[in-house]
């Protein structure tokens, strides 16, 4: 069996983010995990307009072009990590539309998240997502990375260069994210 997809999919979209070492910093640690196909889903690429599909994504019958890209996207994936900033103690509206595209796309398929913000490190955004992708039918992982004053870790080139605890985090998602991945191959193929 070949090794599984993991997307990692940055949430923020604004133009001259900072959050985006994040995501780039997760892709590189998921790649060095050597568990998974890393992919990383940029959703400021993907340009998805709100949503504008006529009919519910359960049904899967898209009427437009862009619809069925995300579609080919998410299905390509056996887990995903969800990297977020905290807006407004939620999370950001383009990630809300990107999940809300589809339906099926996202079951039975193993999800982590790491977030990122001020003193919060994001854990509102973290905590407002999760219910979400539940009723995706998605299963968080309980391990997670959340990213405290995140903006001290981002040096003068623009890297994410983070502590031993962010690294040791990120392992332990990782670790979990695989182990689960499996489990839900196996559910998906029956």
């Amino acid at each position: 069996m070949s090794r599984p997809v993991l997307q990692v999919i940055a949430a923020s979209t604004r133009p001259a983010r900072r959050g985006f070492a994040v995501a780039r910093w997760f892709q590189q640690r998921a790649e060095e995990h050597g568990s998974f196909d890393v992919e990383l889903v940029d959703l400021a690429e993907v340009g998805l307009p709100l949503m504008d599909e006529p009919k519910h994504p359960m049904l899967q019958q898209y009427a437009h072009q862009h619809t069925r890209d995300w579609s080919a996207t998410v299905s390509r994936a056996d887990a995903f990590v969800f990297v977020t900033p905290e807006y407004n103690h939620s999370f950001p509206a383009p990630l809300k539309n990107a999940l809300d595209f589809l339906f099926a796309e996202w079951a039975d398929k193993a999800a982590g998240i790491v977030s990122y913000g001020g003193v919060s490190a994001g854990l509102r955004s973290a905590t407002a997502l999760k219910p979400v992708l539940i009723s995706l039918r998605m299963v968080p992982v309980v391990e997670y990375v959340s990213v405290p004053f995140f903006a001290q870790f981002i040096d003068d080139a623009g890297e994410f260069v983070p502590n031993a605890e962010l690294e040791v985090g990120a392992k332990g998602m990782l670790t979990e994210l695989h182990r689960i991945t499996g489990a839900l191959r196996t559910l998906r193929a029956t």
